[in-house]
């Protein structure tokens, strides 16, 4: 299809987030539900749609809330999680200079995983992507995100959950993330030394808070073995098992 010139900005930016925006829509009412039966009252559910924007956070929220947590645990918790969005945010910088801090501001409290990508794609190919259009796919999504987390707060209402379901959906949404990032032999390694170390922290601690420990030693050993493995520059058949098949951007 032909680009039209004289299409207006918001329509071209509506329509490159559109499939997003859809796929947001089953996640973000099964988010809502959830939110709900964790004592989430809708205004609550959209104020936190709003200012954490992200599945996995506001899973997690739920989640934590429903086996009482300690508010220090979650902060800290959602803190490392959201951690990824500091390397995200700069790898777009070089796009967004000459911004006013406002606009940057506004910019990263709208950025998720799902139109990083878009943006990121969108400014590596297109020479007419602007910032402002880039922010507007954020907020096309974020809209269609607080919509849907809105009517699964509607539907919570009419209809009862069991708590025990909150458990079995965030046990499942990170077990499918593990899955995802297994692309090396390392990171199943990394992956069972972080179950192991989970549950010692928890009966040592006897706190959520060794989740936070467990997450802290687990991530700095696996950093030091993938730069160990990395300076390695005669590999044998036993290191190239524990690096990414698909190697490096230098290799």
């Amino acid at each position: 299809m032909v680009p039209n010139p004289n299409e207006p900005a918001w329509r071209k930016n509506f329509r490159t987030s559109f499939p997003l925006d859809v796929s947001y829509i089953p996640i973000g009412i099964a988010c809502g539900i959830l939110l709900h039966a964790a004592g989430f009252n809708t205004f609550n559910t959209i104020l936190v749609s709003l200012l954490v924007f992200s599945g996995g956070a506001q899973f997690l929220i739920a989640s934590m809330l429903t086996i009482n947590s300690p508010l220090l645990t979650i902060v800290l918790m959602l803190f490392f999680l959201e951690l990824r969005y500091a390397l995200l945010g700069s790898s777009l910088s070089k796009y967004l200079r000459g911004q006013s801090t406002w606009f940057l501001l506004l910019f990263s409290g709208s950025m998720n995983d799902e139109n990083y990508a878009v943006n990121y794609l969108k400014f590596s190919t297109d020479k007419h992507f602007t910032q402002r259009d880039a922010l507007q796919i954020e907020h096309w999504s974020l809209l269609f995100w607080t919509v849907s987390n809105l009517i699964g707060s509607l539907v919570g209402t009419a209809i009862t959950i069991d708590l025990t379901v909150v458990h079995f959906a965030l046990t499942a949404l990170f077990l499918f993330m593990i899955v995802m990032q297994i692309k090396s032999f390392l990171k199943i390694i990394i992956a069972g030394l972080a179950a192991v170390l989970a549950i010692f922290f928890l009966v040592t601690t006897k706190s959520t808070l060794g989740l936070v420990f467990a997450t802290l030693v687990a991530s700095f050993v696996g950093f030091l073995a993938d730069n160990y493995l990395t300076k390695q520059q005669k590999k044998s058949r036993l290191v190239k098992m524990f690096k990414n098949p698909a190697g490096t951007p230098k290799e």
